[in-house]
């Protein structure tokens, strides 16, 4: 038996872990982006039954070789430009290796102090960092929360609105999804319908709210359609705004939705996933403006500032609605710092009761790179995507197909008439992902298909974001040329086709004519017959005619009487 590993035994095989991570992260651009095994591939290259004795490190090591890497899709590689980045970094990755050896349970403020006020006060250092409302500040009535996702933290805003909504009352009788309305655009991610659906609510209470052509939420629209449920007698729960939609960075109108979710007191809540960290810039905070009307806002640090999954930014104005949403005491869990209530106990901010040491790779991050190391990183990709941008502009082959203010730019391929243009953008981005040097995504923009391209790989620079262009190009040639091929061959063959027909039709009309020419012809006279013997009639027995006969014999005679002089007809016409 191998038993624990000892403390030295760790700093040895530490050691060759991050000399690992560190050879992959050299070695990262060598790989193919997307991960070019089949279906059940990895599961083949794995022993049916676990291992009864422990192994050698180094076959565990030898492994992540032969078994993991095949089936990874590398997110950090350079030439990743798909879904969102997800970016991580070396001072991201030790602090979470710190965390995983503290191994601390940080659901409340007892079971480690250090684990919630850290978290606490990185929470307020980055809302004083992305420019956020002083109500999202742990000093004032609400503050801020490492949730694992924005999906997550999405719930939890949907269940804070709810409790508001109904004065408590969902959590002694549940929710009432007949009496109450949450409100989306078309754009709006997919987590918002799961979580009405987890939440109680169902499908039928979500309200879908117009966009305008820049797919951003219509405020008119919105009001309209919270006026017409309040007349109904329901009770509008929450709007949802999206900072950077997941589908090409639109921007919904905060500034405008905001006045209007005040009047008719309904939750807003803000997901800015994606988008919300590149407010560390401030002259990019004006794409939020309009942010002080949130009652919650979440934004995904692992998305795009540096730090690996999950590490999802939340506020909330008021801490109350939230914890009276999800508070719950058991008595093993009582203890007299929570009794107090001069501490917080992040357990009551989430669904699940415990949670990891998060803020730790989060405090990382920011004093490894400072606040401007940050911008920089946000800085630097935001100016690639609007140098592709210009490029596409400039291209009679690509149109930029939405407006692109942070660092997605979504580009629909030009094709000639007569060529489908959805299974055409398709098969361009296959060629481009099946080749390995990039990986793409693709969107609808107008019920047509578009490529994404999102730039945000830590590793990548100009020179990767120039060759994914060079690319785009070189592809869209060869299949421009391959369709223009395609293309010709089917006229061609469509030619010879007619021309078949043609030789076909002509050949039947010469045959027609030539039959007709011979029964038109002139009779030579008989010769003169010798005189014939006659033989008395012998009587031949009836043989039954096969039907197929009988229509023989009719089709030969209605041939044969083709060219026959129509017999006299009455002259009234009827026979």
């Amino acid at each position: 038996m191998t038993g624990h590993m000892t403390p030295e035994q760790f700093r040895q095989h530490g050691h060759e872990v991050v000399d690992w991570i560190a050879d992959y992260w050299e070695r990262i651009g060598s790989f193919p982006v997307r991960s070019q095994v089949s279906p059940g591939d990895v599961r083949a290259s794995l022993p049916p039954t676990a291992p009864e004795q422990g192994e050698p490190f180094s076959a565990v090591l030898a492994d992540l070789d032969r078994v993991v890497l095949p089936g990874v899709t590398h997110w950090q590689h350079p030439g990743f430009f798909g879904y969102f980045p997800a970016n991580t970094s070396g001072p991201s990755v030790l602090g979470d290796l710190v965390s995983a050896g503290l191994g601390v349970q940080g659901m409340s403020w007892v079971t480690s102090p250090a684990a919630t006020e850290l978290e606490q006060h990185v929470m307020d250092w980055f809302a004083d960092l992305l420019g956020l409302p002083e109500s999202f500040r742990s000093t004032g009535s609400g503050g801020g929360v490492v949730q694992d996702s924005s999906s997550g933290a999405n719930l939890v805003a949907l269940l804070a609105a709810l409790h508001r909504a109904s004065k408590g009352a969902t959590l002694r009788h549940g929710v009432r999804p007949e009496d109450h309305t949450v409100y989306v655009s078309a754009e709006t991610h997919s987590s918002m319908e799961k979580a009405a659906r987890i939440a109680g609510l169902g499908t039928d209470a979500i309200r879908i709210v117009e966009v305008g052509p820049d797919l951003a939420m219509n405020p008119r629209a919105l009001a309209q359609r919270l006026e017409r449920d309040v007349a109904r007698g329901y009770t509008p729960v929450l709007v949802c705004a999206t900072v950077g939609t997941t589908s090409t960075t639109a921007i919904d109108p905060l500034a405008e939705l905001g006045p209007i979710c005040q009047q008719h007191g309904v939750w807003l809540h803000v997901d800015a996933a994606y988008a919300g960290v590149s407010a560390v810039a401030p002259e990019l905070r004006a794409l939020q403006a309009g942010v002080e009307w949130a009652d919650s806002y979440t934004t995904d640090a692992h998305k795009w500032l540096l730090t690996g999954f999950d590490a999802t930014l939340f506020w909330v104005a008021d801490r109350a609605a939230l914890t009276g949403a999800l508070s719950i005491l058991p008595e093993y869990l009582r203890n007299a710092a929570t009794d107090t209530g001069a501490v917080v106990d992040y357990r009551d901010w989430q669904i699940e009761l415990g949670r990891r040491f998060r803020a730790l790779k989060l405090w990382f991050v920011v004093r490894w790179y400072g606040a401007e190391g940050l911008r920089e990183h946000v800085r630097s990709h935001v100016a690639l995507a609007q140098e592709l941008a210009g490029w596409a502009d400039a291209d009679e082959r690509f149109d930029v197909a939405a407006p692109h203010p942070f660092s997605l730019v979504c580009l629909r391929p030009r094709w000639a008439p007569g060529i489908d243009a959805d299974v055409a953008t398709m098969t361009l981005l296959d060629r481009l992902n099946d080749g390995g040097e990039v990986f793409l995504t693709h969107t609808t923009v107008d019920g047509a298909a578009v490529l994404r391209v999102a730039i945000g790989a830590p590793a990548t620079t100009r020179e990767h974001v120039e060759r994914v262009w060079a690319l785009l190009g070189e592809a869209h040639d060869w299949l421009a040329r391959d369709f223009e091929e395609q293309a010709a061959e089917r006229r061609a063959a469509e030619l010879r086709e007619r021309e078949a027909a043609e030789e076909q039709l002509r050949a039947r009309r010469e045959a027609e004519a030539a039959a007709a020419a011979a029964t038109e012809a002139p009779v030579e006279p008989a010769a003169e017959e010798p005189e014939q013997l006659v033989v008395p009639p012998v009587e031949v027995p009836a043989v039954e005619t096969p039907a197929a006969w009988d229509e023989s014999a009719t089709q030969v005679a209605a041939q044969t009487d083709l060219h026959a002089d129509p017999a006299p007809q009455p002259a009234d016409g009827q026979g």
